[in-house]
């Protein structure tokens, strides 16, 4: 259960630490900790049987909160790769800027100073770090001190000191998160840490910001409740060989999305290489099959955890190099310069004689290979002279030992190995055995020439001086041997440890390999091929995709997809207002489009024929409810807190992508806030958004020659979209097409979804009652477009807008005059004779103006 226990504690919940004692009675001591953060000390049992997929990051955070928003001191340190970083930024209210980078490194334990609870601030960034699945860990604020850090970090980092005292002096806060990782995680404690670590400033602009909300809209990790592995973009994406590393690489990448177009296509160019040459795609993957976890064996040999069998593996790996560096020479396509610059340079350079081919060679001389396959890893006895005579030793007492066993078996008339057996490593060393039917035959020899140890059932045991001298000879050499044995595996660990920099480049450069292949194989495998998508920069160019798919829901088995484009063209269709029935596709739409977005700036194919796409450096979504009732937090408040965080947070070159807003509250609330977040967002952020809706009064924003209050401000950019579905006149039964088509759609057929889910017809018919009372009760005086006139609407016809001035002039001057009234001086029936000639000097006018009619 042990492995079990750990792996669901530390690896699935992470938000637990966990203590391993050793004793008894009132005696227990403490013999290791680990946290989600900080998996080393059980690394051996986490990942005996599996592969490690994701390299944890603990994160310490040292917020400053001013008037203007806070300040946050940020440091995070990875184990695995051992790197540390540093950075510090202005955030806000709803730390989006903390959200996004804690999704960005992957992190799984934050260090929080400890009187920091208490304020409603701190409480929203206890939010942030749940709701991105953070084990919050609490510390002293004593323990936030950057006090002797440049001291401590001169001993951990290689190099010399001086870019480290300058980097760790350009910030004010981040260094004292620093020092409490570095007490935390007891860096300095193990001596195989120094000189081994790398630091960073770590930039929050380099890749696209998603947050945790994002991550769950778009299914990019794998869940627990996933039914199977094509569910999340993670399962489907990983077709890696190596073990562990390229699922590693992975993770980062999908977490980490590309900004630099240049970098994005020199990824995609790598893809294209490897689509078109199938044999060389093959050929790779073969090889790479063959590669063990190198970062996780260093890091055990550096650790000195490592045994033979970690420079054996090693050893394995290296020997492949050669093999996958000479089908990469065969390669002689567009694109051969490149993969001679990205691969076959720097494996030149690491297979020389200074590097891995000395590496090669030290095993070659001190390993003894030919006893791998009894499954032994023995240092080989020609590598060292005092091994070499302590083996010859042994081999001779062996056949000492030998000739007795013959002799003794021709003096009592007993053939070897079938009646008289030899067994060694008993208690009693060397001994001589016979078989209970045996032994009546020779018993008077034995008891006077034999020493007799026991009778059991398996037979009696016996020995002689002879024998016993020459067994403990045996067993002396045998104990000098393995002493010798050991330390020169210590050695032989010591000087692999002095190749780390070789094996950390070539493990960077072999697991790049393998999920650039990765992605090859998956846009070469699916039934529906993936193209190459065009990458512009941010600010030129729009984001059109033709006969776009789901990557996910496409590989799931009962499915048939229906492709759909999606155009969002500058001032044009930047932003997409889409309607439609339930349960038609428009969420599945418009994830699709942020899904192909980041695969295109992770740097694979995408799932359409065709596909433009403008650089994006953040994708927002605010997709589904979930209520959040531990946090006490209801699903509307949830999803204004969401909405919040897109309004703050999102530019022009982000993309946003809001399903179902305001649907939590009262009708009108909740359309007066979707109008004017669409607004906002149509205005002021200006990013291309994608807005799937059931107020169909929204589609009014499309209209450029709107109503009275849009002329004022012109809204360019919007254009209406819906999900098709067909409604068979007779039978009014539903059925969904699944295509999106330019247009507004008239109609939520939110009964017939009732009528799918079987509803009583009682209840269906009282419904439909309901709703035609409540149409024709509403004033639906929106505007509605030609088309919708043809489709017989059910919206009021439109006013040109010098009739709707003219009329509006009128009534203004109406209810100006009627304010004015001194009504409190006046009786009741002085009253209604004024009101009466206000009113009926406006019914003169009535007739100048249609919009004035529907008043009267």
């Amino acid at each position: 259960m042990f492995e079990t226990i750990t792996r669901d504690l530390l690896l699935e919940r992470t938000d637990h630490t966990l203590e391993l004692y050793e004793g008894s009675g009132s005696n227990w001591r403490l013999m290791k900790s680990a946290s989600p953060g900080n998996l080393s000390s059980f690394e051996d049992v986490l990942f005996a049987n599996n592969e490690m997929q994701d390299t944890p990051v603990v994160v310490a955070l040292l917020p400053n909160f001013r008037e203007n928003g806070c300040t946050v001191g940020f440091s995070y340190v990875d184990l695995t790769k051992r790197i540390l970083g540093l950075v510090e930024f202005l955030d806000d209210s709803h730390f989006t800027n903390v959200e996004s980078a804690l999704v960005a490194l992957g992190c799984k334990e934050c260090l929080l100073p400890l009187e920091s609870g208490k304020s409603s601030e701190c409480r929203t960034l206890s939010d942030a770090l749940t709701r991105c699945g953070v084990m919050v860990t609490e510390r002293k604020k004593t323990e936030f001190k950057a006090r002797d850090l440049v001291q401590d970090l001169g001993r951990l980092v290689k190099g010399s000191i001086e870019p480290v005292r300058d980097l760790v002096s350009g910030f004010e806060f981040a260094p004292a998160a620093l020092g409490a990782l570095l007490s935390y995680a007891e860096l300095l404690a193990d001596e195989g840490n120094y000189g081994n670590y790398s630091i960073c400033r770590y930039n929050l602009g380099s890749f696209m910001r998603l947050d945790s909300a994002a991550m769950r809209a778009l299914n990019v990790l794998e869940s627990k409740t996933d039914a199977n592995k094509n569910f999340s973009l993670f399962g489907l994406m990983n077709r890696t060989c190596t073990a562990g590393m390229g699922k590693r690489l992975l993770h980062m990448w999908l977490k980490q999305p590309l900004l630099d177009i240049s970098e994005i296509n020199s990824r995609l160019d790598l893809v294209q290489a490897f689509v078109e040459d199938t044999e060389l795609r093959q050929d790779l993957r073969q090889h790479l099959r063959r590669i063990s976890d190198i970062e996780r064996l260093m890091r055990n040999i550096q650790r000195t955890r490592a045994g033979l069998q970690h420079i054996v593996k090693l050893y394995q790996s290296s020997i492949r190099v050669p093999h996958i560096k000479s089908a990469l020479e065969k390669y002689d396509g567009q694109f051969s310069s490149l993969i001679k610059e990205r691969y076959l340079d720097p494996f030149e350079l690491l297979t020389d004689d200074d590097h891995l081919n000395k590496f090669i060679a030290l095993v070659e001389t001190s390993v003894d290979l030919d006893q791998l396959e009894n499954g032994e890893y023995m240092i080989s006895p020609s590598y060292d002279d005092a091994l070499a005579t302590l083996k010859s030793e042994q081999e001779s007492l062996e056949r000492q030992i030998h000739n007795l066993h013959k002799q003794t078996a021709f003096d009592l008339d007993l053939p070897v190995d079938k009646a008289l057996k030899l067994d060694k490593g008993t208690q009693f060393g060397h001994v001589f055995r016979i078989t209970k039917k045996e032994e009546p035959k020779v018993r008077k020899k034995i008891s006077t020439q034999f020493i007799v140890l026991e009778t059991r059932k398996d037979g009696v045991k016996f020995t002689n001086t002879k024998l016993k001298k020459l067994g403990d000879q045996y067993q002396k050499v045998l104990e000098e041997y393995k002493n010798c044995q050991k330390e020169l595996v210590n050695r032989v660990v010591q000087t692999t440890a002095t190749f780390s920099e070789v094996f950390e480049h070539l493990a960077g450069f072999l697991s790049e390999l393998d999920v650039l292949l990765s992605f090859a194989d998956l846009a070469s495998s699916c039934p529906t091929p993936y193209t190459r998508p065009r990458i512009t920069p941010p600010d030129v160019g729009d984001i059109v995709l033709e006969g776009s798919r789901h990557p996910c829901v496409e590989a799931q088995d009962w499915v048939n997809f229906i492709p759909n484009d999606c155009r969002l063209v500058r001032g044009k269709s930047w932003f997409l207002i889409i309607t439609g029935p339930n349960m038609g596709g428009k969420s599945t739409f418009i994830r699709q489009v942020g899904v192909n977005i980041l695969m295109a700036q992770v740097g694979c194919f995408v799932p359409c024929e065709k596909a433009s796409i403008s650089v994006r450096d953040c994708i927002f979504a605010r997709v589904g409810a979930g209520d959040c009732q531990l946090r006490g937090v209801s699903t509307f408040m949830q999803e204004m807190l969401e909405t919040a965080s897109i309004l703050k947070g999102a530019t022009e070159n982000s993309l946003v992508i809001i399903d179902e807003l305001g649907r939590g509250t009262s009708t009108y609330d909740g359309f007066g806030l979707a109008w004017a977040i669409c607004e906002h967002i149509v205005e002021v952020i200006k990013a291309p958004t994608l807005f799937a809706t059931h107020f169909h009064e929204l589609t009014a924003l499309a209209h450029e020659n709107g109503n009275y209050e849009l002329q004022k401000k012109q809204i360019v950019g919007v254009a209406n979209y819906h999900v098709s579905a067909h409604i068979d006149s007779s039978s009014r039964k539903l059925t969904m097409l699944y295509k999106v088509e330019p247009g507004a759609c008239d109609q939520s057929f939110g009964i017939h979804v009732a009528e799918f889910a079987n509803f009583p017809e009682s209840v269906v018919a009282l419904a439909r009652e309901k709703a035609a009372e409540l149409e024709d009760f509403s004033l639906t005086s929106i505007i509605s477009t030609d088309a919708g006139q043809e489709e017989g609407s059910k919206r009021k016809r439109g006013y040109d807008a010098d009739d709707i001035s003219r009329g509006a002039a009128k009534a203004h001057k109406f209810l100006k005059e009627f304010a004015e009234l001194p009504l409190e001086t006046m009786d009741l029936k002085q009253a209604l004779q004024q009101v009466t000639k206000l009113k009926d000097d406006l019914q003169k006018d009535v007739n100048n103006s249609e919009w004035l009619q529907q008043f009267f």
